[in-house]
């Protein structure tokens, strides 16, 4: 991860920003970003239900952050079961988002720098393909086409125009078919007290 994140903090130092992985003080920031950019209905997404309780997949957790530190950017990919392949078997993938980037930043390249680097970085760690939810104009310069994802499904209502795969190795999706199912670590909880 590291040779990746260096090469995109020297492309993009010029414009005063730094893509890192998230690390826990980065948690209220992230969310309340979250909140501002995707508005009050961001939880009652489909993609938010394969993500509920879930650990984000390893090392792909970034944040871009400004020159004094804050955070300004954030996307994350979630470990997911893309259907069934035509052996009968789950496909792994990764399921992306959300991507979002503070309005104050909006235009300098913060967004652009993220995909590349989440996607460099799902690369370096050998996963096979990403999948996500959005607006195909901005995201097929990325490499995502809606024909990837024709025969898979996500859980609960979503937008079969927005629905884009990313294959990191070809034919990856190639006959995977069915609903999309969460498979990543889930959220650890604290242990419960009992009362005396």
């Amino acid at each position: 991860m590291a040779a990746v994140l260096d090469s995109v903090r020297a492309l993009f130092a010029q414009d005063a920003f730094t893509i890192a992985v998230e690390n826990p003080g980065d948690v209220v920031a992230r969310e309340t970003l979250l909140d501002r950019a995707m508005g009050p209905n961001r939880r009652r997404k489909s993609s938010e239900a394969l993500r509920r309780n879930r650990v984000p997949a390893e090392g792909l957790a970034l944040v871009a952050r400004d020159s004094s530190g804050h955070v300004i950017g954030t996307v994350r990919l979630w470990n997911v079961e893309a259907g069934i392949s035509p052996a009968g078997e789950p496909v792994p993938a990764l399921l992306l988002g959300p991507l979002a980037v503070d309005s104050a930043h909006e235009g300098k390249g913060i967004g652009a720098a993220l995909m590349r680097a989440a996607i460099a970085e799902a690369k370096t760690r050998d996963h096979g393909a990403i999948l996500l939810v959005g607006d195909a104009p901005y995201y097929e310069r990325f490499g995502f086409f809606a024909d990837k994802a024709q025969h898979l499904v996500m859980p609960g209502p979503f937008e079969r125009h927005r629905f884009l795969g990313l294959e990191l190795k070809d034919g990856w999706l190639e006959g995977a078919a069915g609903l999309l199912v969460a498979s990543g670590r889930k959220l650890a909880r604290a242990p419960m007290r009992r009362a005396a």
